[in-house]
């Protein structure tokens, strides 16, 4: 697993890649945090991100969190200081764990184990939602081109659906296509009319 270590301080990055090579973890990359974050990373290709901040300003919060939206890895996050808005500033950005005043070399395996886990408990929860959210919105179009079926032919529901479906098995399309193309023809006709 390669790891990108982040912290402005060589001194504590070592403490950090002494911490992951005595836990096993040997494949680590340091980032500048004064170069380009998202560049560098994409460049290294890291499984997991550890990011480690000393006292961070709200703007180089701000910079981090833009970065962790941006990419779509677990995120440790380590800081000495922090508050309430920080914290969930940290969480909305999609920090998978965030850690104030708990830095020390036994502790960052677990902490990174824990960030994968929330990683992939929360990527699995998006993607379940993503499907929902789909397929609620293919639902919607197949009861709306049914609708305009239904007007057109003066037939009912099921013998609506019955022309999706047949032309869906016809043409080896999905009845969602087959309904969305029905929903945009009658768009550009009703609006000839």
């Amino acid at each position: 697993m390669r790891i990108a270590i982040i912290d402005t301080s060589a001194g504590r990055a070592a403490v950090i890649s002494d911490g992951l090579r005595e836990a096993g973890l040997d494949d680590l990359v340091l980032i500048d945090p004064a170069g380009a974050l998202v560049a560098q990373i994409e460049a290294a290709k890291p499984e997991v991100i550890l990011i480690n901040l000393e006292n961070p300003s709200r703007d180089l919060l701000e910079d981090f969190f833009a970065m962790s939206r941006a990419l779509a890895r677990p995120i440790a996050m380590f800081v000495d200081q922090s508050d309430a808005e920080a914290t969930g500033a940290a969480i909305d950005a999609g920090v998978s764990a965030y850690v104030v005043d708990g830095l020390s070399k036994q502790r960052i395996k677990p902490v990174i184990d824990l960030a994968i886990r929330r990683f992939q408990a929360f990527s699995t929860l998006q993607r379940e939602l993503d499907e929902a959210k789909n397929a609620l919105a293919e639902r919607t179009t197949i009861d709306r081109a049914k609708a305009i079926l239904m007007k057109r032919r003066q037939i009912d529901e099921p013998a609506a659906y019955a022309l999706l479906r047949g032309q869906a098995m016809r043409t080896n399309r999905r009845i969602g296509e087959i309904a969305e193309a029905i929903v945009t023809s009658e768009a550009l006709l009703g609006d000839m009319e």
